[in-house]
Parts: structure tokens; sequence; C-alpha cells
């Protein structure tokens, strides 16, 4: 919890949001193709469902709250258990994704709880973020920064996202 903030696991009830904003956002994921509500059933059947099946899960997923209502999720994915890494996801309701002052607040407040869950409560070592050198991404550098964490590397011309070459950054905090 982080004022009005909270993370959850991640619930069944919010699939088909979280299908809708990632369609909406492809071009900041790696994401080929839109989802569709079969394909967002599979993968919680098969994926999401059976990560509370195990103690070292892949990744941790969490619905993201704010007042109790959902506006956005992400959670700690590609998790290294012996080298206690974890990549840090997060995505938000386009809307709230579209407005910096909004967004920034967000994603400030839902890391301050990932730290909680990936340094304090998993003992995790260090964590890393990717994201694309695209407009949509400009916020999102500035709020990871502000966050602590520090340019880990760059893989140039890494992505075609209409039609044009980019780069991908790698930030991490330790």
């Amino acid at each position: 919890v982080n004022g009005n903030y909270k993370l959850v696991p991640i619930r069944d009830e919010d699939k088909y949001a979280i299908m809708q904003w990632r369609n909406q956002q492809i071009d900041v994921l790696r994401q080929s193709e839109l989802l569709t509500k079969e394909k967002q059933e599979i993968y919680f059947a098969t994926v999401v469902d059976k990560l509370f099946e195990v103690n070292e899960p892949e990744q941790l997923l969490f619905s993201f709250l704010e007042n109790e209502k959902l506006i956005g999720y992400g959670g700690l994915v590609h998790i290294d258990w012996k080298n206690r890494t974890a990549e840090v996801s997060f995505l938000t309701q386009t809307n709230r994704a579209n407005d910096s002052i909004i967004f920034h607040d967000d994603f400030a407040s839902y890391l301050k709880m990932i730290f909680d869950v990936g340094f304090a409560q998993l003992n995790m070592h260090k964590l890393h973020t990717t994201f694309y050198d695209i407009p949509e991404r400009v916020e999102y550098k500035k709020v990871i920064e502000e966050q602590g964490f520090v340019l880990d590397g760059k893989q140039n011309g890494h992505v075609v996202i209409g039609n044009v070459l980019r780069d991908a950054f790698i930030y991490s905090k330790l």
C-alpha cells in the first residue's frame, strides 16, 4: 500500500481490462499481435493460474489499484531466483498512460511498492526494466531515473515500431 494505491495478486476479473490496455498500447510492449478474449483466457488458465501453485514462479503479477479500483497491472517477470534478479513490468490504463502527470504519480507509487516486494520481501539483488526509445516512453524514463534506476545498456536498432528502427534501453537498480 502506498497512499491510495495498492498492489494485490493479479485477479482473474481484471484479465479483459488488461487485454484492452495491452492492445491499445502494443507499441510499448514486447507483443507482436493483438490479444483476443480467447487468447487471454488461455493465458490466464495455462500461465497465470499456475503462478499461484509454485514456490518460485517465473513471474509475480499484480493488479494495481487506486482507491480499490483497477488502474493498471504489472509485476516482477523473468525472475532469476538463483541470482536474485527480476524485470519490472508495468502497464496502466491507456488514458492514464497518456497523461504525463497522472502517469508519473501512478508509476512512481507503483515502483515504491514493487521495490518493497522485490528488495525487502524477496531479497532480490537487482531489478531491471527495458523500454523502447519512443515518445510514449519519455515519462517512463524520467520516473525510473528519479527512482534510482541507472542505464545498464542499450540495444541499438532493436525493434521496428511504425516502420522506424528503435533502440531499446535497459535500466537497473541494485
